[in-house]
């Protein structure tokens, strides 16, 4: 009841929040858009299976299950729906789905006529997308449904809510054990711990070896840090050590957030030639030391042409840090800030000696010259960190073989 509420309440607070926060309208304005969308792709006789994901970084989670599914019931239209913006607006014309849409407030009347307009055999929900209204409306219509890369812990299953809403999947798979002994904990019979798909999905994109315009020319033989999903904290460090720096090491900076003021400001900052990704061309490109990547959607390609990697967000507190894997499948030294202790893969490559953690300007200036310093460490530190990510491929397998 309580909940309800909330969800009736949020509506209004999310329209109004739309007048001042850009992220917010988006959702708002994509939200009113979603049954016409449905509409035009959606025919009465279609069969369908729905995927939702929070975000990107979700979606990019699933995927390689997407891709399997999509082998497996070739005759059924894939509906991909998302709660948040950075999702959505990068793959709304861009994706293995046939529809792509903002998920409805999870209110009883939108799950109802969501599910009558989709009526899908199969949903899948990725990590910790849990709607209990949807979940409710799902087992009433005997939906199979799925939760996969599930990672929880006993404190968040103290909230009644949340406890019924995940014992209404028939299947969730776990990334963890631990996650999985505390699913059955609570009464769920058919847990699996699969381990984490962006193992596959790394595994899978380093196959695609897709190439990007300027840059062999940009490096020129050169070795190159690449500095992924940065922040100000982050820009802070690595913008010392560029300055300083008299190796002929070339740097590229994928900051997460896309705004304009902020990447002017980061590049002014840097006392190199310094040129953003969209300004690229074939004279500019011979002379720069640093690119700064201005668009979504090509950090994932560009570490191939990394020596070693910077990933961001290890400054800005726990939880907070970004995607590493992208980085470790090409067998590259990784280096982190501080704040590092909720994500497994961090602390498993630290251990294995693939990955450093920093926690200031100074040391980051002292891992760097270490690693650049030292071609044969620099292979093999990234070399431990190629073979973590093989050690842990197969996630995707396992739930397909799970499914009955």
């Amino acid at each position: 009841m309580i909940y309800n509420i909330i969800l009736h309440t949020s509506r209004f607070v999310f329209r109004l929040l739309s007048l001042f926060n850009s992220k917010i309208k988006l959702g708002v304005i994509g939200r009113q858009e979603t049954f016409n969308r449905l509409n035009k792709s959606i025919n009465i006789n279609d069969k369908t299976i729905w995927f939702h994901c929070a975000s990107l970084g979700e979606y990019e989670q699933g995927f390689p299950l997407f891709v399997e599914l999509k082998k497996k019931y070739p005759n059924h239209k894939l509906v991909l729906s998302f709660f948040s913006p950075s999702g959505y607006e990068v793959k709304k014309a861009n994706s293995i789905a046939d529809v792509v849409v903002y998920l409805p407030i999870d209110t009883k009347d939108n799950c109802k006529k969501f599910l009558d307009k989709i009526k899908p055999e199969i949903v899948v929900f990725i990590k910790s997308e849990i709607w209990p209204n949807y979940l409710n409306e799902i087992k009433k219509r005997n939906i199979k449904s799925i939760l996969v890369c599930a990672i929880y812990n006993s404190s968040q299953m103290k909230y009644g809510l949340l406890k019924k809403a995940v014992l209404k999947f028939d299947y969730i798979f776990t990334q963890d054990e631990k996650s999985k002994d505390l699913f059955k904990s609570i009464g769920h019979n058919n847990v699996f711990n699969s381990g984490d798909t962006r193992f596959d999905r790394v595994s899978l994109s380093k196959t695609l070896n897709e190439d990007v315009d300027y840059i062999k020319e940009f490096l020129s033989e050169k070795d190159c840090l690449i500095a992924g999903s940065t922040w100000g904290k982050d820009h802070e460090i690595l913008t010392s050590y560029i300055n300083h720096s008299k190796s002929n090491l070339k740097f590229i900076i994928a900051p997460h957030e896309i705004n304009k003021e902020e990447i002017n400001n980061l590049k002014s900052f840097i006392n190199k030639k310094t040129i953003l990704f969209s300004g690229l061309n074939n004279e500019n490109i011979k002379t720069a030391s640093v690119i700064i990547v201005d668009n979504i959607g090509t950090l994932s390609k560009l570490y191939k042409y990394a020596s070693l990697a910077y990933i961001g967000g290890g400054f800005n507190g726990e939880g907070k840090l970004h995607n590493t894997l992208e980085a470790a499948v090409f067998s590259l030294p990784i280096i982190i800030g501080k704040y590092y202790s909720r994500f497994p893969e961090a602390v498993n490559m630290i251990k294995s000696g693939g990955m450093f953690s920093v926690n200031n300007a100074e040391s980051l200036k002292n891992k760097i010259d270490e690693l650049i310093g030292d071609k044969e460490k620099l292979q093999k530190t990234g070399a431990l960190n190629s073979s973590f990510i093989n050690s842990k491929i197969g996630a995707t397998q396992c739930i397909l073989a799970n499914l009955k």
